[in-house]
């Protein structure tokens, strides 16, 4: 009988464990938004962002460079992945209470009695204190622990798809910044020119007090914009690096310019009906939490179930070593226990409700992520719906500008008109060309918000998680 006692209690716990699953069937809520976007349907030719890798939707090579480099260097992002790990190793820990703990004991007493000394050597093969899942107290607890932790992997994607999407931003506003100061200095040389011309015309009498001061005057604020305008492209460098991880090369850095696109043409779907927002991660850890709170709910309900445990041990005695594994020499303890909880105060009653509210916090939680995707994707649909023509619109102003700057020139130095207009025409160009940058950043960084907000980049990205592990049944 010692010989198959343990083997026969653990297979009749095991085939008892779960008998009984008191956590009430999870429905995944409807979604709070409505089934479209609020634009018109776009083209054929449009392509689903959820879909396409970060290698596929970013097309500069240097943005691609920064991309690897930041997935492999990022703090934050390393955080997110240790903390998939830690979540992982919780998980295990709390699956291992599904099965029997056995312990293997070697032991030996000595004892002195009336002169006589005696020995009492043993070894023991046990299980003890071994819950016998009957109502799936364990189990539900193990599922909450295994959405928790996939909630973790969710939260690392998202912290991924966001950290793509802001090295994207700050490679974008580098590089409108570096145009904004090349721009700069190429109005203070013009304006320069502009004062040492008005100069030498005052000194011939031909220009009066008035118009050298206002070329002074514009001078001077180019100056200003100059120096601003290096400081902030140093900033923009430091927030970068910052970004990728490690200090950059000058090869790494981008080219003044926002002329060129760094995302591929063809524009992102805005016809897909909105529940793709289901596969965001950030939706998903959100829905985790929920199902997390619904097995919570199956054992805080168990917990008004008696609980049994079970504690047995076989193996073999003797007063001598030598004998220790001889015939005649078997033991073995079994031990069942029962808790029926009879008066607690309401402590249990007290848990469940406790656990109820948390899944309907979780459902509220759930739905407002919904939402705030869905309101995300819709703010980015609808300013990319004017862009287009806001680029158009001061791509035509800065060539109107340019033709009036000529014209007021012309006009000056056929004495036509004062300086006071020429100096006019020139600050409305700087002011166009200055929009027209500010306009085609607003666009490059729109197409990187939509595809960050319909959930793209997590296709051939480079960021390592944990692998995912199957609920126990």
């Amino acid at each position: 009988m010692t010989k198959f006692l343990i083997p026969t209690l653990l297979a009749a716990s095991l085939a008892l464990a779960g008998c009984a699953n008191l956590a009430p069937t999870y429905e995944r809520p409807a979604a709070p938004v409505a089934t479209q976007w609020p634009v018109p349907q776009a083209t054929a030719s449009d392509a689903k962002a959820a879909d396409l890798g970060w290698r596929e939707f970013f097309t500069d090579p240097r943005l691609q460079g920064l991309f690897e480099q930041a997935l492999a260097n990022n703090r934050d992002l390393r955080v997110a992945l240790l903390n998939v790990q830690r979540a992982q190793a919780q998980y295990g820990v709390q699956r291992a209470d599904r099965l029997p703990t056995v312990n293997a004991g070697v032991g030996q007493t000595a004892q002195r009695v009336s002169g006589v000394t005696t020995h009492q050597y043993t070894a023991t093969l046990g299980v003890s204190a071994y819950e016998l899942d009957l109502f799936g107290r364990v189990k539900n607890l193990t599922d909450a622990a295994l959405q928790q932790y996939l909630g973790t992997e969710d939260a690392r994607r998202s912290a991924q798809i966001s950290l793509v999407a802001e090295v994207a931003g700050s490679y974008l506003t580098l590089a409108a910044d570096q145009e904004r100061l090349r721009l700069a200095e190429q109005t203070l040389l013009a304006r320069q020119d502009s004062l040492r011309l008005t100069q030498r015309l005052q000194a011939a009498g031909v220009s009066s007090t008035l118009d050298l001061r206002q070329a002074e005057i514009a001078a001077e604020t180019a100056q200003t914009d100059l120096a601003s305008l290096t400081s902030q492209v140093a900033q923009d460098r430091n927030a970068l690096q910052l970004l990728v991880g490690r200090p950059l090369a000058p090869a790494q850095w981008p080219a003044a310019g926002t002329d060129a696109p760094v995302t591929q043409p063809a524009e992102l779907l805005a016809g897909l009906p909105s529940d793709v927002l289901l596969t965001r991660p950030d939706v998903q850890q959100a829905e985790r939490t929920l199902q997390a709170a619904n097995a919570n709910i199956g054992a805080a309900r168990a917990a008004f179930f008696p609980r049994i445990s079970l504690t047995a041990s076989a193996g073999t005695a003797s007063s001598a070593l030598d004998g220790l594994f001889r015939g005649g020499t078997g033991l073995w303890t079994f031990m069942p226990q029962v808790s029926l909880p009879l008066f607690d105060a309401g402590r249990n009653r007290s848990g469940l409700k406790v656990a109820e509210v948390d899944r309907d916090i979780a459902v509220a939680q759930y739905e407002k992520s919904i939402q705030s995707a869905f309101r995300e994707v819709a703010d980015a649909l609808a300013q990319r719906a004017t862009l287009g023509q806001q680029v158009a619109s001061q791509q035509r102003l800065v060539a109107q500008t340019q033709d009036a700057l000529r014209l007021a020139e012309a006009r000056y130095q056929k004495g036509l008109d004062d300086r006071l207009a020429t100096l006019d025409a020139q600050r409305s160009l700087y002011g166009a060309e200055q929009g027209l940058i500010n306009a085609r950043l607003a666009q490059q960084v729109n197409r990187v918000t939509l595809y960050k907000a319909l959930g793209g980049g997590q296709a051939g990205g480079s960021g390592t998680g944990a692998p995912a592990p199957q609920s126990a049944s």
